[in-house]
């Protein structure tokens, strides 16, 4: 069976590795930020940095690249207020 078939969205994210995984959103807030993973089949993994072992939500590119370009187009500026 294909390793990525095991890789499903609210699994431990500690079954990922702990390699790879990146803070583009790192903030000043002690560090504790949303890190990302690029899977080797184009997902994208989330996880909570201050709970690396807690779930990874795994998303299609597609909805990566939506969410980020949402974001610049300030679709998400309600949750700033």
């Amino acid at each position: 069976m294909d390793r990525r078939d095991h890789i499903y969205n609210g699994m431990p994210a500690r079954e990922l590795g702990a390699h790879g995984w990146h803070k583009p959103w790192s903030g000043t807030n002690g560090g504790n930020c949303v890190e990302a993973l690029k899977l080797t089949d184009g997902r994208v993994a989330l996880r909570q940095s201050n709970d690396p072992d807690g779930p990874a939500l795994i998303y299609t590119p597609h909805e990566i690249e939506t969410f980020i370009e949402g974001a610049k187009n300030g679709d998400a500026d309600f949750l700033l207020t």
